[in-house]
């Protein structure tokens, strides 16, 4: 997803709250395990997340969180791949679809995609032509929420926009892609990344209903 016609990744703001810069590096986290399977450095990377701060924190993202650094820890690279091509891609229909249209019209390129599109004009942004995905996989749905928190750009990356993107294209949805995940049986590593999907998403959903 970008403002032009080539990808970019948002810089974080340097002003901004250090819970939103949390917040807007959950999102790109989560987007890059549902863009692709980690490599063997982004998995160390996770692991090595998990100090004694965080294992001693019972809160339940903390809890969700060192589950994932926990898988991590005890897999491969190539473990994540194999789960990710069974469960993501597969040969014709896979297992999981990754797509919000799937779930809100029971077809992939419905509306919802449509009315995704529509609300990345007002924002400036488009997809880019190397990206095969649509823009309402998950992954680049938490990207845009990515950039609408840490983006310079105040009059499209700020909590208004934050909101309404979040409950007219992610909201309704989630816990149907993460109830699919869990239900998945060829589905072990990635039941860590719906768990922790669901509970930060859940506090995002009660944070934008305090707004």
């Amino acid at each position: 997803m970008s403002e032009a016609n080539t990808p970019q990744t948002p810089e974080l703001s340097q002003d901004g709250l250090a819970e939103d810069l949390a917040r807007a590096d959950l999102y790109g986290l989560l987007a890059n395990l549902f863009f692709q399977p980690p490599d063997q450095i982004f998995l160390d990377q996770i692991s090595a997340s998990g100090n004694s701060e965080a294992q001693d924190n019972q809160a339940p993202l903390a809890n969700v969180w060192m589950n994932l650094v926990e898988a991590a820890k005890n897999s491969k690279a190539a473990d994540w791949k194999a789960e990710y091509d069974s469960s993501f891609l597969g040969v014709g229909k896979p297992n999981v679809f990754l797509y919000g249209s799937y779930y809100l019209a029971g077809h992939l390129h419905e509306k919802p995609l449509l009315d995704i599109r529509r609300s990345l004009l007002q924002f400036g942004l488009e997809a880019s032509d190397s990206v095969a995905e649509t823009e309402d996989h998950i992954a680049a749905l938490f990207e845009v929420m990515r950039y609408l928190i840490a983006g310079e750009d105040v009059g499209v990356s700020n909590l208004t926009n934050q909101r309404v993107f979040f409950n007219d294209h992610i909201r309704a949805w989630y816990d149907d892609l993460c109830d699919a995940i869990d239900a998945d049986p060829e589905t072990h590593l990635y039941k860590a990344v719906s768990a922790l999907t669901r509970e930060f998403l859940a506090i995002e959903s009660q944070s934008f209903d305090m707004v």
